[in-house]
């Protein structure tokens, strides 16, 4: 280093807070550029539409039914292409199992709504270690469900708001004050109806509530009320709320925040049943098994105070699982010898496709086929419908179908 530049007076070290702020006032500026190059103002977020195989999959009929139905002139028509082939809308979709259903003549309902006496399903996906595919998992879930015809409302219960990114909500930009869940949750009298926050998707038949940051102030605020006298009864808050709401939906799916606190803890005593994601790998594992732990003490204090804590079921769900790993499969033996068939059957493996449609704030089920490696977007999707086709099967058994 030359003489001069070692006269020179060192750089003014900056506040940790200033610094900071500067990089998450940059980052924000950066994420909006993005956003507003994926997704100008003007352009809105749409569903692709779904080939007439893909819709017969979805409805659970035979693809030459749905064939014969379109040359007969019966029920919603397809759209057809210039080489003749037949593709449908989600709406195109739903109206085909409204057909089927006005029709009298199937042996099965197909719409999937709930009957007189059936419960709000509450799935509560949970974990508070990252990277355990929890926000993944929620999303493909909701919008699994939304396509094969159940009402679905997604909360977002987490303040990194990344389900609401997802589902184009960026937190920063399009959630203001008192616009998430902490609205319906709250103390004061600022506090809203739940029907108030809730927003359509571009998924039809998904609705979600939206988080930001604001949802912290819940777990500040909890303590505070608790004690003063008027919280006693926090955990009954969730359950409330969606109380509001529960005509309008078959199933609700909440992504929990990664840590076990006021609004997990109110998440689990509003559920009918919890889904647990977790990595096939020895930390994870460990991880696990101390938020079970801390669970199982926490939800014992609030069942003492009068809580529900009865599930219609709980599953573990091993996520990113890849198959040729050795130590991967020993961990999966092991958790299903410790837990049996709390276990899903089917694990969700490890996926570029899924990580990639990430990218652009795609899941699978928005991106086509086209996109990738048919072999790879196919094995992907295969995953995906057996770990969500799994848990439907759960919902219809907690309404006593099963």
């Amino acid at each position: 280093m030359s003489p001069a530049a070692l006269s020179q007076p060192a750089p003014a070290a900056r506040a940790i807070h200033t610094l900071v702020g500067e990089h998450a006032r940059d980052l924000s500026a950066k994420l909006q550029q993005h956003r507003l190059a994926l997704f100008p103002p003007t352009a809105a977020k749409t569903l692709r539409r779904f080939t007439s195989g893909e819709a017969a999959g979805l409805i659970g009929v035979d693809p030459g039914y749905l064939r014969r139905l379109s040359l007969e002139g019966r029920g919603p028509q397809p759209e057809v292409g210039p080489s003749g082939r037949r593709s449908y809308s989600i709406e195109d979709i739903q109206a085909l199992r409204a057909y089927l259903d006005e029709s009298g003549k199937a042996e099965r309902r197909y719409l999937p709504h709930r009957r007189e006496g059936d419960h709000l399903q509450v799935i509560c996906v949970v974990n508070f270690k990252g990277g355990s595919g929890k926000t993944t998992t929620a999303a493909h879930l909701a919008q699994y469900l939304a396509l094969r015809g159940y009402r679905t409302l997604a909360v977002d219960l987490d303040p990194q708001a990344s389900l609401s990114a997802l589902h184009g909500y960026q937190p920063e930009f399009d959630v203001g004050e008192n616009e998430t869940l902490y609205a319906a949750l709250r103390y004061d009298d600022a506090r809203r109806p739940l029907s108030e926050v809730i927003r359509r998707t571009y998924f039809p038949g998904l609705d979600i509530v939206p988080a930001n940051i604001e949802l912290m102030e819940y777990e500040h605020e909890t303590p505070k009320a608790l004690g003063s006298g008027t919280g006693d009864l926090f955990f009954t808050r969730l359950d409330g709320a969606l109380a509001e709401v529960e005509a309008n939906y078959d199933v609700v799916v909440v992504d929990c925040p990664p840590q076990l606190g006021f609004l997990t803890m109110s998440a689990l005593c509003a559920a009918t049943a919890v889904l647990v994601t977790v990595h096939p790998q020895m930390l994870d594992v460990m991880s696990m098994c101390q938020f079970l732990l801390m669970t199982s003490d926490l939800l014992g204090v609030v069942a003492e105070a009068g809580g529900n804590m009865s599930y219609d079921w709980m599953r573990y769900l091993v996520t990113r699982y890849e198959p040729g790993d050795g130590p991967q499969n020993q961990m999966v033996s092991f958790m299903r010898s410790m837990f049996g068939e709390h276990v899903l059957n089917y694990p969700m493996v490890k996926s570029t496709a899924v990580a990639d449609a990430g990218i652009t704030k795609q899941t699978l089920y928005e991106v086509s086929r086209d996109a990738f490696t048919r072999s790879t977007y196919d094995r992907a999707l295969e995953a995906l419908n057996n770990v969500n086709g799994e848990i439907e099967a759960l919902i219809a058994r907690g309404w006593g179908r099963g």
